[in-house]
């Protein structure tokens, strides 16, 4: 993280125009996106309602997580598109202060529920014989999952406060003084940051880098890694071969391996897409080249790659979103 006080032009440098073939592929995959994760929200949220002793968990997290994806591509990246055909979205301060804070606000919430997904299923073999649904009758969602929720969306709307304080709208021949390198924190569509100093720039930087971004994929990657540990254990301690015997989590090993090998794929995704959009931006601005452009074009694709597939790794795992699917294809 550094700072620049040579970067071009935000309009020249965050936002490149794509290619008629690439623009029509980036709005595939964006339509992709909006349509997977809607199908996910309607399917999964519909049984989830349907269920007679409760909300499964599982299910409740599922759709957490992929409300999110769909709003980030509906207030994000539809409006690239939008921009691409050449109709101007952003005029004002005060529209780049609220499309900046509802852009790191959503993408913040969406790491933190890839995250709680992974660490949920890590929690629900630690317990070995876990409540899969709300046991109690009742019909209310169980409070510790309602509470994480709670805590992700407000801790992520608190972490966004910044965007909405300190930014502003660039104009045309505007340049940016510190280049903000996270998929977080990375202005668009002539939006641009406006601290007071570059101190405290580079300390917001830097805070957001670790804290919402490095630290989820390393929780993420290691729950699930332990998941994965347990159930290779539990599967060679107990092979189910007795018919019936052995206790409920015994039982669930095969279906609890589906599960975490999903979560893993999910992971791999993630951090690819993120992986890809960070280099690729941080090679831009501090080495300009021959490449540049082609570089803007990997970010803006790597950015939607995991809103647009993840649907269809969570179909794998997902008996009704299989068959909600394969009736949508089949009709």
């Amino acid at each position: 993280m550094e700072v620049n006080i040579t970067v071009s032009t935000v309009k020249k440098g965050a936002l490149v125009q794509l290619p008629p073939v690439l623009l029509a592929f980036y709005m595939i995959l964006v339509l992709l996106g909006i349509l997977g994760n809607a199908v996910v929200v309607c399917a999964v949220g519909e049984d989830m309602f349907r269920e007679t002793r409760g909300a499964r968990n599982s299910d409740m997290i599922l759709v957490n997580m992929a409300f999110s994806s769909l709003m980030v591509s509906v207030m994000r990246n539809t409006l690239l598109i939008i921009s691409d055909l050449g109709l101007k979205v952003t005029s004002s301060k005060n529209w780049c202060q609220f499309l900046m804070g509802i852009w790191m606000w959503l993408r913040s919430v969406n790491v933190w529920s890839t995250f709680f997904l992974s660490a949920f299923h890590y929690l629900t073999l630690r317990r070995l014989a876990p409540p899969i649904v709300n046991l109690t009758g009742t019909q209310g969602p169980p409070k510790t999952v309602v509470m994480g929720f709670g805590l992700i969306w407000s801790t992520s709307l608190l972490y966004s406060v910044p965007a909405f304080l300190f930014s502003t709208y660039g104009g045309e021949n505007a340049t940016e003084t510190l280049m903000l390198v996270g998929t977080t924190t990375r202005p668009l569509l002539g939006c641009l940051w406006d601290f007071p100093s570059t101190s405290s720039g580079l300390v917001f930087a830097t805070t957001s880098m670790v804290i919402h971004e490095i630290v989820p994929i390393v929780l993420m990657s290691g729950t699930n890694l332990s998941s994965l540990f347990i159930l290779y254990t539990h599967g060679n301690k107990h092979p189910l071969t007795h018919n019936g015997q052995g206790t409920p989590a015994m039982h669930r090993v095969p279906a609890e391996r589906r599960a975490a090998k999903v979560i893993l794929a999910l992971i791999i995704l993630f951090i690819t897409s993120w992986g890809a959009n960070v280099v690729s931006v941080n090679y831009f601005n501090y080495n300009r080249g021959t490449s540049s452009t082609s570089l803007l074009v990997i970010a803006r694709f790597s950015n939607s790659f995991f809103y647009a597939f993840s649907p269809m790794i969570l179909a794998v795992g997902h008996r009704k979103l299989r068959t909600v699917i394969r009736s949508v294809i089949t009709y």
